[in-house]
């Protein structure tokens, strides 16, 4: 983005891109669900950051949750999300507790399963666990019930859930969920999540974004390139990394405010999510 260009209203307000400059290091992409090595110059993304203790917390005895953006009781104009991204919530479920069956409509619900048992039911009938590293799209188009459980008696399981807003409204109920493993994942960019027609690896969206995670180890890198007219959102699950010319640490996020090619290096083993997405809703 030029200097002085005008930021979308997709943008939190609080956003302000900074200006861009062109530096060399290696990138390519050998497969649309993964990101490896070759040579590449282009402009890096720039990134505005979110700092672990600037991201709202509550605890509610038997959860604990982070919500980047508004949501709930937290009320923050600032943070109404990135482009088709509305919300993105790191909770962590006590033994045995769940989120009750409660409704929704007209949104994509993606969950990325951190650790322990993510147990699942809904009101079309489905039901089921993943464990770390699983994933769910449900669809809540034209309106169902879902709940989330922790499976383990013993054990406390965190996840991620995210929202996206779909580009069509009412669209019939459903659910997609894939179980990748700690391989899937590693030294690479593992894509999970898809749009419709998209080739590759992933479960499919009905929106125009995809979702990535990789576990890298210390000092392994991975690079993604975000196109013309988009975004995203980064989000550092475990561990220590330099991206771009920013260092993260866990809990740390960073908004993706314009296209160029986003440069990870780890410091130490690192989980990291991933979200690309249009930046006009």
């Amino acid at each position: 983005m030029a200097a002085g260009r005008t930021v979308p209203p997709a943008f939190p307000s609080c956003v302000q891109p900074p200006a861009r400059r062109v530096e060399r290091y290696v990138s390519t992409t050998s497969c649309p669900e993964t990101s490896t090595v070759g040579i590449d110059v282009s402009p890096r993304a720039p990134l505005q950051l979110r700092p672990n203790a600037s991201i709202y917390r509550i605890d509610g005895g038997w959860f604990k949750a982070r919500w980047h953006f508004s949501f709930d009781r937290y009320d923050d104009p600032n943070h109404m999300g990135i482009g088709t991204l509305r919300v993105f919530n790191h909770d962590t479920l006590a033994p045995g507790a769940a989120w009750p069956m409660h409704p929704h409509r007209d949104i994509e619900g993606i969950t990325y399963v951190v650790s322990g048992q993510f147990e699942h039911a809904d009101s079309l009938g489905n039901d089921g666990v993943l464990e770390p590293g699983g994933v769910q799209r449900m669809r809540l188009g034209s309106g169902a019930e879902h709940s989330e459980r922790n499976h383990s008696k013993t054990e406390p399981m965190e996840f991620i859930q995210m929202w996206i807003l779909p580009s069509r409204r009412g669209l019939a109920p459903s659910i997609a969920q894939r179980q990748y493993t700690a391989t899937d994942r590693t030294d690479r960019l593992l894509r999970f999540l898809k749009p419709e027609g998209a080739e590759g690896e992933g479960i499919t969206v009905a929106q125009d974004v995809s979702m990535y995670v990789t576990t890298l180890s210390a000092a392994k890198a991975v690079e993604h390139v975000v196109g013309a007219g988009r975004g995203g959102y980064l989000y550092v699950i475990s561990g220590a990394v330099r991206a771009n010319d920013e260092s993260m640490t866990k809990g740390d996020a960073a908004y993706l405010v314009d296209a160029g090619t986003l440069h990870l290096v780890a410091s130490e083993t690192s989980e990291l999510l991933l979200i690309d997405t249009p930046l006009a809703r």
